[in-house]
């Protein structure tokens, strides 16, 4: 394999699984790790990616650049699709119920309860649209600036969103450590921040690449969590940081 296939290679699975670590693709390739980083160095001086510890995460993880929306509203990977099966299950009858507007959370519409009556209330264009024909769903769309993304997080979005009281709430963010829940916006930081402190029950949405770093804003602390759900590939060190945190995890399996 030519390096420029092998980096077209490293850039698709980079895509699907949001981190690489070069061990693994030392091993994938047949290849010493030193080759490997030096396709990783590489790649980032041609703003292909970020290198990390061990590997590297998408350009996307930290800069201020939304997704395609292909792929932000799209099917949604194998692990974000295990962790949406289990966690729509926590929706009660006539609850009051936060989507925001991730990946995660679109991935989740197909999933969501049919058979039961409950309010939805999110600050996504794209999330109220997709629900507005499902009878048994009331949606409330939290109004304010639409930014490209089709999510609302502005300081009238915010203003907007402290007048609820939600059951549960459905949380993600860009990346969880020992820190809490960061993102790279301050702006988002502080809005779901506004919609946690009036949740009930909070339930984070974290897939397994996510762990261990820290982007731009922190914004929320594990402790402040009641559950997190990640998928099986979660390292049992990050799954053990926050259990030593109090905090229920729970590990979604391949179906």
């Amino acid at each position: 394999m030519f390096s420029d296939e092998r980096r077209q290679e490293i850039s698709k699975l980079l895509e699907e699984n949001g981190r690489v670590w070069a061990k693994d693709l030392a091993s994938k390739f047949e290849m010493s790790i030193d080759s490997i980083r030096r396709d990783l160095s590489i790649m980032e001086e041609q703003g292909l990616l970020k290198r990390t510890h061990g590997g590297a995460i998408p350009i996307t993880k930290v800069r201020n650049m939304a997704q395609p929306r292909s792929i932000r509203y799209g099917e949604g990977s194998v692990y974000q699709n295990d962790i949406a099966k289990l966690a729509v299950t926590y929706i009660k009858e006539n609850q009051t119920v936060f989507i925001g507007g991730a990946a995660i959370h679109f991935v989740m519409m197909k999933y969501l309860p049919k058979d039961i009556s409950y309010t939805v209330v999110t600050n996504s264009v794209e999330i109220a649209y997709y629900l507005r024909d499902l009878g048994n769903i009331q949606v409330y769309l939290i109004g304010g600036f639409v930014k490209s993304s089709g999510n609302i997080t502005d300081a009238l979005a915010n203003a907007f969103a402290r007048q609820f009281t939600f059951d549960l709430c459905f949380a993600t963010a860009g990346a969880l450590s020992l820190k809490g829940l960061s993102t790279a916006t301050p702006e988002v930081s502080i809005f779901h921040k506004t919609v946690f402190n009036n949740s009930r029950k909070i339930i984070a949405l974290i897939e397994h690449f996510k762990f261990g770093d820290d982007m731009f804003s922190n914004f929320y602390p594990v402790n402040g969590l009641n559950i997190i759900i990640t998928d099986n590939e979660t390292k049992i060190e990050d799954i053990n940081m926050v259990k030593n945190q109090g905090v229920e995890i729970l590990v979604a399996k391949n179906n």
